[in-house]
C-alpha cells in the first residue's frame, strides 16, 4: 500500500503555462510526495510538531502565489524581473517551487532544516526547470529558489521579493490549530491555547498597505501566535512596507482582553 495520498497540487495557474507544466510535474512526482511524507513522520510522529508535509506546503504555495500577485498588481516588481529581465510568470514559478520544497529538510532533522532542504531540492530543481527553461534561465531560477529556501526561517534575511513572500506565507498556515510554533499535543499551555485560538486567516488586497492579512481569533490568546511568529516573519522579510496584519476577536467565551490587534 502506498504511504502517499492526495498528491494533486491545486493552484490558480491562470495563463501561466510554465506554472501549469510545473504543477503537473509536481502532482505526478512520487519521490517528492514521499519526501513530504517523511518530513511529517519526523515532525509529527517523532517530534510532536505540527504538519510540515503535503497539506502544509500546498497551503504555503497558494498563499505565496496570492501575496505575490497582489504585490505585482500594486507595481512591486519581483527581483527576477528587475535584475534579470525575466517575467512575472517566472517569479510565480520561483515562489511555488520554494513553497513546495522549503520543508524537505524536515525529513532529516529539525535544526537548520533549511540547509538540508537545499541539498534535497537540487535534483528536483534540475528535473523540473530543465524541461521548461534553457540552461541559463534554469540556473537563474534555481539560484533564486535556493535563496528562498535558505531564508524562509528567521535566521537569515531574504534579499528578494520572492523569498520574502515565501517566508511570510510559511507563517500563515495557522488556522484551526495548525500552528507554526510547535506545541505538545494534549498539553494545555500558552502554545496550544494560542494555536487553537486562530480561527481563520485571509489574504486580501488593499487597505493601509497593498496586502492585508486578516486573522479571526476565538480568544485573545491567539495574539501569541501572531506576535511571536508572524511579526518575526514579516520583520526583515523585505515586505514590511507592503503587508498590514489585523486580528479580530470573534469568540464570546471569555472576557475579551483585546478586540483588535495590528502589525
Amino acid at each position: 500500500m502506498s504511504l502517499v495520498t492526495d498528491n494533486v497540487l491545486k493552484l490558480p495557474c491562470g495563463k501561466n503555462k510554465k506554472l501549469k507544466v510545473l504543477v503537473k510535474k509536481i502532482s505526478g512526482d512520487k519521490r517528492l510526495q514521499t519526501y513530504w511524507k517523511c518530513a511529517n513522520i519526523m515532525a509529527i510522529d517523532r517530534m510532536g510538531y505540527t504538519d510540515h508535509g503535503p497539506i502544509h506546503v500546498k497551503i504555503v504555495a497558494n498563499s505565496a502565489l496570492k501575496i505575490l500577485r497582489i504585490l505585482i498588481e500594486n507595481g512591486i516588481a519581483p527581483n527576477i524581473v528587475k535584475e534579470y529581465g525575466m517575467t512575472n510568470e517566472d517569479a510565480e514559478v520561483i515562489v511555488v517551487l520554494a513553497s513546495i520544497l522549503h520543508d524537505l529538510g524536515m525529513a532529516v532533522v529539525r535544526e537548520n532544516h533549511e540547509e538540508y532542504s537545499i541539498v534535497l531540492s537540487l535534483g528536483f530543481l534540475e528535473s523540473y526547470l530543465d524541461t521548461i527553461y534553457d540552461e541559463e534561465k534554469a540556473t537563474i531560477l534555481s539560484s533564486e529558489v535556493l535563496h528562498a529556501l535558505s531564508t524562509h526561517h528567521h535566521q537569515r534575511k531574504p534579499l528578494t521579493i520572492e523569498a520574502g513572500v515565501v517566508r511570510v506565507a510559511d507563517a500563515l498556515d495557522m488556522e484551526q490549530g495548525r500552528a507554526r510554533i510547535p506545541f505538545q499535543a494534549g498539553k494545555i499551555d500558552v502554545h496550544s491555547v494560542s494555536a487553537l485560538s486562530i480561527k481563520r486567516v485571509k489574504i486580501e488586497e488593499g487597505g493601509k498597505k497593498p496586502v492585508t492579512i486578516r486573522i479571526w481569533m476565538t480568544g485573545s490568546a491567539g495574539i501569541f501566535q501572531i506576535d511571536q511568529l508572524l511579526r518575526n516573519r514579516i520583520k526583515n522579510s523585505g515586505l514590511e512596507d507592503y503587508i498590514h496584519v489585523t486580528a479580530l476577536i470573534s469568540g464570546d467565551k471569555e472576557t475579551t482582553v483585546i478586540e483588535k490587534f495590528e502589525i
